[in-house]
Formats: C-alpha cells, sequence, structure tokens
C-alpha cells in the first residue's frame, strides 16, 4: 500500500493510493483523491480485503501519515488484517508498489496530457486493467497479474515454451535453406 503524487497541467495536484497483491503483482484496489486524505486509506483496503480469502492478509506499508492513523489503526485492530512497517519489522521494502508507480507514471501517465482529475483517473482505470489482465510478467514466465491471483494460467509458461522452440527450429530451417551470392562458391568460367 502507498500513496503517490501526479501533478497536473495547471500546477494542481491529485493523490494516488492503490494497493497491490506481493505475489501476484495484481492492483487489488486503487483511489485518485484531490487532496491527501489518510482516511481514504480505509476504504480502498476494505475494497482490496474484500477479494482475500483464507488466511488474514498482511499489509506491508512505508511509515508514510495514510499509513498510520486513527482510523487505519482501528481496521488493524479490528483484526481484519495486520499491517508490518516495511525496512523496520522487516527486512524488505514496499518496492513493489514503488515500482508500479514508476512504470504507471513514466510508461503510461507522463506520456499523456494530465489537464484534469478526471483524465488522470480514465488513464488509471485503463492501466489498471491492462496492468492485471493483459500484461504478461516476466516473474511469471508469461502469466499476468490476473492469472497469477485467480490461478487460471498455470498451463501458460509450458504453452509458451513450446510456442518458443517450435519458432526457434522454424526459423533454424528457413535460414538453413536461404543463400546468397556471397556465402555461393565462386564458379569459374573457362571460355
Amino acid at each position: 500500500m502507498d500513496t503517490t503524487l501526479i501533478r497536473l497541467l495547471d500546477g494542481s495536484r491529485v493523490y494516488l493510493q492503490a494497493v497491490i497483491d506481493n505475489f501476484s503483482r495484481r492492483i487489488l484496489s486503487w483511489k485518485l483523491s484531490p487532496s491527501f486524505n489518510p482516511l481514504a486509506t480505509v476504504e480502498i483496503l476494505l475494497t482490496a480485503a474484500k477479494g482475500s480469502n483464507g488466511d488474514k492478509p498482511v499489509l506491508l506499508v512505508d511509515g508514510g501519515v495514510e499509513n498510520f492513523n486513527g482510523a487505519v489503526d482501528e481496521l488493524i485492530t479490528s483484526g481484519l488484517l495486520s499491517r508490518v512497517l516495511a525496512q523496520t519489522e522487516v527486512t524488505f521494502s514496499n518496492s513493489l508498489i514503488e515500482s508500479w508507480w514508476r512504470v504507471l507514471k513514466h510508461q503510461w501517465l507522463y506520456l499523456n496530457t494530465l489537464d484534469s482529475a478526471q483524465t488522470v483517473e480514465k488513464l488509471v482505470v485503463f492501466y489498471v486493467q491492462e496492468h492485471n489482465s493483459r500484461l504478461p510478467h516476466s516473474a511469471f514466465r508469461g502469466q499476468t497479474p490476473d492469472e497469477m491471483y485467480f490461478g487460471t494460467g498455470v498451463g501458460i509458461p509450458t504453452e509458451l515454451e513450446a510456442a518458443r522452440q517450435q519458432a526457434r527450429q522454424v526459423r533454424a530451417e528457413a535460414n538453413r535453406k536461404r543463400t546468397c551470392s556471397a556465402c555461393e562458391p565462386a564458379t569459374v568460367n573457362l571460355n
């Protein structure tokens, strides 16, 4: 869970909060706000927690005020989820969400005209959908975050490896059949 700031063309700002699943890298919930509102954290955490089943989710956060406030503390106390402070209570960081921010901003948002909060919201809606359902991840050997999260892409790595081997074989055979004048033996004309 983290919050990032996005500056608009007119100099104003909007704040984007998101929750990413550390296993599948799926964006579970997000919210765009015109002002920094730490209480909005509870809303997106509740949305993100709805989809979890089984063990109590563990929330990995940095020390920002959006993650440590009365409303979030109350949610943690309720037992719905537990909170772990990155780099303090555990040795690893919240780098997955930080990495997602970087990609979202530099490979998508900053390529567009960010003239209003509505524009940013439309762009984020599109990107989250694409990120979750269409963009394969190399760490998952070609599976998307949705396929990892829901367990629906188990056969994809095997299918991709078979297709890769097939393409390599076809390419090698096509290359062997090609000839060029530079590679052909010189013929001597004795006339």
